[in-house]
């Protein structure tokens, strides 16, 4: 038997062996959506794990055993597991798994219809495969980066936001559930090669498209992203940002009216690449003469495009953020509630972030006994 859940993945168990980054950000948003997602942690953490206890949001709504995969009892335990879960999740390198005596072809001999989930950063095979790496390097090197930061500076993009959730952990999730529902169908299980290159060379395809249709070049700065004065975060008066992404025209006349240069002849043409820097100097004057808050009083609520740059504590108590119920604070730690929102299948508030091995009993009791 399964505990009781709410969310659309109810009644789906996953098996995750534990790791850092995309790998258990993927298990987190399963167990978000209802999905019984068992942790296979080390019976201690190593000397380079980083154990942040309690504020592990990663594991929250999970249930944890402790094993020694160096062992083969701790082994023979998790093939047990497999016999009863729907996927497994993993992200070592390539060839660890094989070694402890957990490879995809063990597992799936176990249980046929699994689905292998494997997240890495390279991928299974490839020059790089067995390298080292982190979510800068994967997205700097499929191209996701180029477009990040302003032109002269260096590339910068949100730490693990691009590459380790958006390129790994949500292609790794869209994977393993496309696999389930094949299983389904065929009784055929398989391996899912979620690599974080992959992805976020994948996530390109809106900005290859612009690039194609000659808006968005290689040189940074000269494409309707990266460049234009309307499309920018501004410094203010107090030292705070803010941010306008009037793309459209009739936004940004909007834009121009609410600023007062509807007039400003310096302003008719949008779209002269050449003018930018010029105009972006000048919006840059403009925006510093007022607060964020002045700004947001100003702007904030039209189709104008604007935004506020919110630090995540100020992001939870903004009455958009509020009304909608983003965030919550358990157990004092601040957290994003699960996302998205179903309509017949609604999720439940975020469930606990569990304590190494402590379930150990009642998760060998359910699934070895529905074998």
């Amino acid at each position: 038997m399964t505990r009781t859940q709410s969310g659309p993945l109810a009644g789906l168990r996953i098996l995750e062996i534990a790791g850092i980054g995309p790998g258990p950000f993927c298990g987190m948003l399963l167990a978000d959506l209802g999905a019984d997602v068992v942790v296979v942690d080390r019976l201690q953490a190593g000397a380079e794990d980083l154990d942040i206890g309690k504020h592990a949001i990663q594991n929250r709504g999970k249930r944890s055993i402790a094993v020694d995969l160096k062992k083969k009892e701790g082994v023979e335990t998790v093939l047990a597991l497999v016999e009863s879960c729907d996927a497994l999740l993993e992200g070592m390198r390539p060839g660890v798994m094989e070694r402890l005596g957990l490879g995809p072809d063990v597992c799936l001999a176990r249980n046929p219809k699994l689905v292998f989930g494997r997240m890495t950063g390279w991928g299974q095979t490839g020059p790089l495969s067995h390298a080292a790496g982190h979510d800068l390097n994967y997205i700097g090197l499929s191209g996701a980066l180029w477009w990040s930061g302003q032109p002269g500076e260096a590339p910068m993009a949100p730490p693990s936001l691009v590459g380790d959730v958006g390129g790994g952990a949500m292609y790794l999730a869209v994977g393993v559930l496309a696999g389930v529902m094949s299983a389904r169908a065929t009784g055929k299980g398989q391996v899912v090669d979620a690599a974080i290159v992959d992805g976020s060379a994948h996530m390109m395809n809106l900005m290859l498209g612009l690039k194609s249709a000659g808006q968005l070049p290689n040189e940074r700065g000269r494409g309707i992203l990266d460049g234009p004065h309307w499309y920018r975060s501004y410094r203010c008066a107090d030292g705070n940002f803010i941010t306008v992404g009037s793309l459209e025209p009739r936004f940004y006349r909007i834009l121009l009216d609410k600023l007062g240069l509807t007039e400003d002849t310096n302003y008719a043409k949008q779209n002269e690449v050449n003018a930018w820097p010029r105009l972006h100097e000048r919006f840059s004057v403009l925006f510093s003469t007022r607060t964020r808050d002045e700004w947001c009083a100003l702007l904030e609520g039209t189709d104008a495009c604007f935004a506020p740059v919110l630090n995540p504590d100020e992001a939870a108590l903004h009455p958009h953020m509020v009304a909608r119920n983003v965030y919550s604070t358990i157990d004092g730690v601040l957290q994003a509630n699960p996302a998205p929102r179903f309509s017949g299948t609604p999720l439940s508030q975020p469930r606990p972030i569990p304590q190494r091995g402590q379930d150990a009993d009642a998760v060998l009791n359910a699934w070895l006994k529905d074998r």
